[in-house]
């Protein structure tokens, strides 16, 4: 069975309804990307971080995973698929994809701030004063940036080993996720999904120049079908 990996990114959520965060001035919800999303915002203002990211997880348990999140399931069928993807959200899995990593965390989960490896499931609020069992406080389970990324080395070893790359929803311009690529087989097949692709074609990559709900179940159906 051939090895299939995937990286998806804002992208696929997007066409569910869920927010990209940075907008094109650079600004995530109004804020300054080191506001809600480094160690320094957090140490400043909790109250602000824990509200940016109470509201994204309201926003997340209304949606629906899409037809591209769904279509992705149907090649479990044929392939040994691995989905990595740098989104927050869980519509992979709710869409009943059953290999997962999310090289930025998660935002349905909880973490100690005395101890990174204790992480909990989380679908409320977390307010200050939500200790863990150490009596310290909770913050979201999401790498900021200036974080480390715990599940790359993980991630860079399912790269290592595919025939096929299917690129979905990214751009590939945030490291250290776009240099994943760079482990991948040198005979593997490259296949990238983007309305607006930034990159060109080559004998290893085909661009496909559709949205992730239009382009992804299509390629599905020739991969299926191959």
């Amino acid at each position: 069975m051939k090895k299939l990996v995937i990286l998806s990114g804002a992208g696929i959520s997007a066409e569910s309804g869920i927010k990209t965060f940075r907008d094109a001035d650079g600004l995530w919800e109004g804020h300054d990307v080191m506001e809600v999303a480094s160690p320094v915002g957090w140490d400043r203002n909790k109250e602000l971080v824990l509200n940016f990211y109470n509201q994204r997880r309201r926003q997340l348990l209304k949606v629906q995973p899409n037809r591209a999140h769904e279509a992705l399931v149907d090649l479990e069928t044929k392939y040994d698929v691995h989905i990595i993807t740098q989104n927050i959200d869980d519509l992979h899995e709710r869409a009943g994809s059953t290999q997962v990593v999310h090289l930025h965390g998660e935002l349905l989960k909880a973490r100690s701030t005395f101890d990174d490896d204790l992480v909990m499931d989380w679908k409320n609020d977390i307010r200050i004063g939500d200790f863990c069992e150490h009596n310290r406080q909770l913050r979201p389970h999401v790498v900021w940036f200036g974080e480390p990324v715990p599940m790359f080395q993980k991630a860079a070893e399912i790269m290592e080993t595919a025939d096929i790359v299917v690129i979905i929803g990214t751009s590939m311009q945030v490291y250290p996720a776009a240099g994943l690529v760079d482990f991948a087989p040198r005979d593997a097949r490259f296949y990238f999904i983007d309305p607006r692709p930034n990159i060109r074609e080559s004998d290893r990559l085909e661009i496909i120049e559709k949205t992730a709900v239009k382009g992804v179940p299509e390629l599905v159906d020739r991969l299926l079908n191959s």
